[in-house]
């Protein structure tokens, strides 16, 4: 038990400074309106991990404090990554259908604030940024998902 517990931190620490780490180095195009933030490949984790939720969403905390848009985006980002991510654990068990919250959540509601700072057209932000999430969640993320699944043998439970 103590030996899972003890992982299951380790696992979520890992989580979120790759978050962190993959969204400011990549930092020109993790923000704006046109953006492939390839960290929110991370966040099909919770499919496997709910330790991933909460990584997750310190991950996106300590890196939008890189953003551009600063404090409505440290925590509104943050605010949608943690719903998008409590959402993917709950559809975990039919995984196409557990990557939408990310892209969706991602796109309608990021939009919202990205739209008034950059004075771009709501929908046109919502197309944007739901393209980049997909890249991201359903190109990157669901790579790593399948690998995860396939290397169980690695250390990587199967969920």
């Amino acid at each position: 038990m103590k030996r899972e517990s003890t992982a299951a931190l380790v696992r979520a620490a890992v989580i979120g400074a790759l978050y962190v780490a993959l969204t400011l180095v990549l930092a020109p195009i993790s923000f704006g309106p046109v953006q492939v933030r390839a960290a929110e490949a991370l966040t099909v984790l919770p499919v496997l991990f709910p330790e991933a939720i909460p990584a997750l969403y310190i991950g996106c905390l300590i890196a939008n404090f890189g953003s551009p848009l600063g404090p409505v985006d440290v925590f509104g980002g943050s605010a949608v990554t943690l719903l998008a991510a409590l959402a993917t654990y709950r559809l975990r068990r039919n995984t196409m259908l557990a990557l939408l919250p990310p892209v969706v959540f991602n796109a309608f509601l990021v939009s919202i604030y990205v739209r008034t700072f950059l004075e771009w057209p709501y929908w046109l932000t919502v197309l944007s940024i739901g393209t980049g999430q997909t890249v991201a969640v359903y190109g990157l993320g669901l790579l790593l998902l399948r690998y995860l699944r396939q290397n169980r043998h690695l250390g990587f439970r199967k969920d």
